[in-house]
C-alpha cells in the first residue's frame, strides 16, 4: 500500500486509490472521535508510521467513506477525528460465495478474492470430499476487513460458520439463484450459460472442494430449478483459482464492472 501524502482536505476525493483506508464499527459523523482498536493503532504508528495530525480514511459499511485525523492520545492509544465525508454508502451487488474449504493459505486467498470481486458473504460448505472440517472463521473476516480496505470497498462481507451441504440446500431461498461449477457432465461454460441470464437479483457462486463434488452431490444440485451448472474450462483449476474464475464471470455479465 502506498504511503498516503497529507494533503489538505480540499484534494481529499483525488488521491482514494493511495490512501490508507481502515474498516471501523462506529459511526461515522462529522466530529466524531473514533477509538482505533490496539491492531488499528499499532498499525498506523509502528507499521505505517502515521504521526499526530495525519490523515486517514474510515469506512464502516453503512455511514459512506469519511476522511478522519489521528490523536494520538498516549503510546498506547488513539483516536480519529471524523473531519470530512467523502462518498456516499452504495449498495454493493447480491452475490455470495459458497466454497468447500480448503487449507488455510488458499482458504484465506478465497476470503481475500471474494472480497475483491464484491461478494456479500463468505460461507464454507461441507461436502462429501471435503477434507478440511475445521474453519478459523475469525482469520476469513481479518482477510476480508484487509482486502476491504485495500479494494476501496465500502463494506465487508459477512463470513459464516461452516455448513453441511444438505443443511444449506434445506434452508435455501430458491429466490437466490446458485451458479455451481460443476468439474464433468454436460455443463455450458460460464460465460455462454450467463450471457442469457438478465442482471439483478440474488446469485451465489458455488464451488468444490480439491477432489470436486460427489457425482450424487453434483446430480441433486442439478435437478435444483434454482441452480445453473457451468464449466470454467478444460484445466483443472485449484479451488481459489475456481473462485476467482467464476465470479469474474458472473462480474463481467452480472456484476457492477460496468459503473
Amino acid at each position: 500500500m502506498n504511503e498516503h501524502q497529507n494533503n489538505p482536505p480540499r484534494s481529499a476525493t483525488n488521491d482514494n486509490r493511495t490512501r490508507l483506508r481502515l474498516f471501523v464499527e462506529y459511526d461515522l459523523e462529522d466530529g466524531h472521535a473514533v477509538p482505533a482498536n490496539p491492531d488499528q493503532h499499532n498499525y498506523l504508528r509502528k507499521v505505517m508510521r502515521r504521526k499526530d495530525g495525519d490523515m486517514v480514511a474510515l469506512f464502516n459499511g453503512r455511514h459512506g467513506e469519511w476522511l478522519a485525523r489521528i490523536a494520538y492520545e498516549s503510546k498506547s492509544r488513539c483516536v480519529l477525528i471524523v473531519e470530512q465525508h467523502l462518498r456516499e454508502q452504495r449498495v454493493p451487488p447480491d452475490v455470495w460465495s459458497l466454497f468447500a474449504p480448503v487449507k488455510a493459505s488458499p482458504m484465506n486467498n478465497i476470503a481475500r478474492m471474494s472480497t475483491e470481486l464484491g461478494v456479500g458473504r463468505i460461507c464454507p460448505v461441507l461436502t462429501e470430499h471435503t477434507d478440511v472440517t475445521r474453519v478459523n472463521t475469525a482469520r476469513l473476516r481479518a482477510n476480508a476487513v484487509e482486502a476491504a480496505e485495500q479494494s476501496t470497498r465500502l463494506n465487508v462481507p459477512m463470513v459464516d460458520e461452516p455448513v453441511n451441504l444438505a443443511q444449506l440446500l434445506h434452508e435455501w431461498d430458491p429466490a437466490r439463484r446458485i451458479i455451481l461449477c460443476a468439474e464433468a457432465g454436460s455443463a455450458e461454460s460460464a460465460p455462454a450459460a450467463l450471457s442469457r441470464v438478465q442482471p439483478g437479483g440474488a446469485w451465489a457462486v458455488m464451488t468444490g472442494p480439491e477432489g470436486g463434488f460427489s457425482q450424487s452431490e453434483l446430480d441433486g444440485l442439478a435437478k435444483l430449478p434454482f441452480v445453473t451448472p457451468v464449466r470454467l474450462g478444460p484445466r483443472i483449476l485449484r479451488a481459489d483459482t475456481a473462485v476467482a474464475a467464476v465470479l469474474v464471470c458472473w462480474q463481467n455479465h452480472l456484476g457492477d464492472w460496468s459503473d
